[in-house]
């Protein structure tokens, strides 16, 4: 043999030697440990332990194609590149006022020699809690289009954990979660999937993310993704019997999971994971993973708290959206001819009434449902010239209510129902938008109920995906923050688009009005749903038994009203509404107060306590003021909450007013029983605070002076 061909075979044999070597990372803080490496025959695999316990065991990597050769195997590693990123920013709203961004990234390029030397890449980034890790896809020679068939992602799993889950479906997530086994989810999955509207499960026993985990050997496992951008939603079916999930996307109408032009990349993949369950919920992980806006001026950007016409809608019919008992209308239709139904929530009249509690309160908004011609039939009928978005009924004035509202110093929320209809509020958006410039309204809640429109598309799929992010993006151009429900679930993207400021996309107060919501529901959504951002879930609910309008309805809320305040702490929104009637508040004005006080937007966030689906305690700074709020909140059981004030300035006496479920207090009986004490807090103080059976504590903390703590106990 020559000698040419000898040291070519040799250079490839050290070269091959040298990637079958596992490449291997740590987190800054030494406590995760990623290891990639390819398997035989090419085939990318990852693992993740924390403190030496295995968190996803040896997991395969790749994508199917269409009709094109798959990213699964046949691969060689050409190069890998190390780095670590130290730094901070500051997010326009948040739980924090800034945040860190510490991570050691691995970059490992494959290649495929059977296809022309086609490559990837996988990014690597390791956090103190957790991993983030995407697929990229060069511009190339041989790459240029492709359609995704499936992507392939594995989580192989340790063990057999509880999981907090609610079903697979490409068109919802408001379904109750189930708490389980894995193993039992098969069994579970047929009760799980209760009936919503426009739902569609997936064919393979499959669970949504955020996935939500705890393993006998107490490790905190939470799997989600980050920045979903022209890319389908990922689910994660499940293998009950060896406890992997791989990943499964959203199609599209004909089938085809995504389509990718190169220069491009997937979403980030999220595993948060910790011993402690505290630290899930304070990871900062997802928005970290997010890029950074490039909007140049975010001044008119702001959190906002509010009221609005809208839960008398859901209490039995006491208000309807609809103007006209007609039930067959069309958008030319004069609707002034139509027959009033004597119900109608939206008249001008009743806007000023809600203006006027706004002012007197303090709110910075009201939300108005119901304005706008179209409602009588605009469910159930997959029609798409449904809304204009600026066309009246003949009993709401706009141009009065906004004047009105001005002269309050209120703004007004819009409210754009698409009824799934994407494509006619794509064709109206920019003139709805100016009607919202016109008229004095800088914020709007979007609304996706119903089966999608181009037909065949899903809520999750790309489509729709890019259809969200379009809206956002669009409204910045007109100064306009988003509040959407019924979209896709967060994925940290209110970092890069801000005036995307809240979603519903998980099942929230409205549906104690269709059936309730059992009382740990809102002790697992924090780890679940709002890993991925900030909720709408529209608390303050304080006639908790309906049948008190005498409508008809026996439902009721399944909380105490203290329960109520403390969500305005434990979850997380800078647009927080005060979401029953407004006469309910005046009913009980003491604990009114709290929702009238608390802060939406912060500096600080201290997690107290937590265990997914028990217990919730976590204390908040305000934003720019020397002031605290606490929210706990418990599942079905009565507990004792343990709260520390060691986050306060020391050396400073503080009075706190804590708002307190009563001894009889119990979510169903009594719900609406409960305390108000002023004490003095120092930062030393610990209190052991009773909770009522589905019940809860708020707190809020101010600096005292000395007239003011004369008199108050001392904890």
């Amino acid at each position: 043999m020559r000698l040419s061909k000898k040291i070519a075979l040799l250079l490839f044999i050290c070269a091959n030697s040298f990637w079958i070597h596992a490449q291997e990372i740590t987190s800054p803080n030494k406590n995760l440990s990623l290891k990639f490496e390819l398997k035989e025959g090419g085939i990318p695999s990852y693992q993740l332990s924390y403190k030496q316990k295995a968190v996803i065991k040896p997991s395969s990597l790749g994508l199917e194609l269409q009709n094109m050769p798959s990213f699964l195997d046949g691969f060689t590693v050409t190069n890998t590149a190390q780095s670590t990123v130290d730094d901070t920013w500051n997010p326009v709203l948040g739980e924090e006022k800034t945040i860190r961004n510490n991570y050691n990234e691995m970059v490992v390029t494959l290649a495929q020699a059977k296809n022309n030397n086609r490559y990837i890449r996988i990014r690597f980034r390791l956090f103190n809690d957790g991993l983030g890790f995407r697929y990229e896809f060069p511009k190339q020679n041989d790459l240029s289009y492709f359609v995704i068939k499936e992507e392939r992602t594995e989580f192989q799993l340790a063990g057999d954990h509880k999981i907090f889950w609610i079903p697979g479906d490409y068109d919802t997530n408001e379904y109750a979660y189930t708490t389980s086994k894995i193993s039992e989810v098969p069994s579970l999955m047929k009760k799980a999937t209760i009936e919503i509207n426009a739902q569609w499960p997936i064919k393979e026993l499959s669970v949504q993310t955020p996935s939500m985990m705890k393993s006998d050997d107490g490790l905190y496992i939470n799997i989600h993704e980050a920045g979903l951008i022209n890319y389908p939603a990922m689910y994660l079916e499940v293998d009950a019997k060896t406890n992997k999930m791989v990943s499964h996307l959203a199609p599209d109408a004909v089938g085809a999971k995504g389509y990718i032009q190169t220069d491009a990349q997937s979403p980030w993949r999220t595993i948060v994971v910790s011993d402690k369950a505290t630290e899930i919920l304070a990871s900062k992980l997802i928005l970290n993973l997010n890029e950074p806006t490039s909007y140049k001026d975010v001044s008119w950007i702001k959190p906002v708290k509010y009221i609005g016409i809208w839960w008398e809608y859901f209490v039995a019919g006491k208000s309807t959206w609809a103007f006209g008992k007609e039930n067959n209308v069309k958008l030319t239709d004069d609707f002034s001819k139509l027959t009033p139904n004597g119900k109608h929530g939206a008249t001008t009249e009743r806007a000023k009434e809600y203006i006027d509690f706004a002012s007197k309160n303090g709110f910075d908004a009201i939300l108005i449902e119901g304005w706008n011609i179209g409602w009588e039939d605009w469910i159930n009928n997959w029609k798409e010239e449904v809304f204009d978005y600026v066309t009246a009924y003949p009993d709401f004035d706009v141009k009065a209510v906004h004047a009105y509202a001005a002269s309050k110093g209120v703004k007004i929320i819009m409210h754009h129902e698409t009824s799934g209809s994407a494509t006619n509020y794509e064709r109206r958006l920019d003139r709805a938008f100016q009607f919202m410039n016109d008229n004095g309204y800088d914020a709007v809640k979007t609304g996706y109920v119903g089966k999608i429109i181009p037909r065949g598309e899903h809520h999750d799929g790309q489509w729709m995906v890019n259809h969200y992010i379009n809206v956002a993006k669009r409204a910045a151009d007109y100064k306009i923050m988003i509040d959407s429900h019924e979209a896709v679930r967060p994925t940290g993207l209110n970092r890069t688009f801000p005036n995307w400021i809240a979603q519903e996309s998980a099942r929230g107060t409205e549906f104690e009005s269709m059936g309730g919501l059992v009382p740990d529901h809102t002790t697992i959504l924090p780890f679940t749903r709002l890993m991925g951002g900030p909720m709408d879930y529209t608390p303050g609910i304080f006639q908790t038994d309906l049948s008190y309008y005498g409508t008809g309805s026996s439902q009721r809320v399944n909380t105490t009203l203290v329960k109520q305040l403390a969500y305005y702490v434990t979850m997380y929104s800078p647009l927080q509404m005060a979401a029953d009637i407004p006469g309910n508040y005046e009913r009980f004005p003491d604990a009114f107060q709290f929702i009238k006080d608390v802060a939406v937007d912060w500096d600080n966030s201290y997690i107290l306590e937590a265990e997914p689906g028990d217990y919730i305690t976590i204390a908040r700074k305000a934003k720019g003021k020397d002031a605290w709020f606490v929210g706990g909140i418990t599942d079905e059981n009565a507990r004792t909450a343990n709260i520390t004030f060691d986050y306060l300035p020391a050396g400073k006496k503080f009075i706190a007013t804590i708002y307190a479920d009563a001894k009889e207090a119990n979510w169903n009986q009594n719900p609406q029983k409960y305390t108000v004490t002023k004490v003095v807090v120092t930062s030393k103080t610990i209190l052991k605070q009773y909770l009522a059976p589905g019940g809860g504590v708020a707190i809020s903390i101010k600096e005292g002076n000395a007239t003011e703590l004369k008199g108050l106990k001392k904890l």
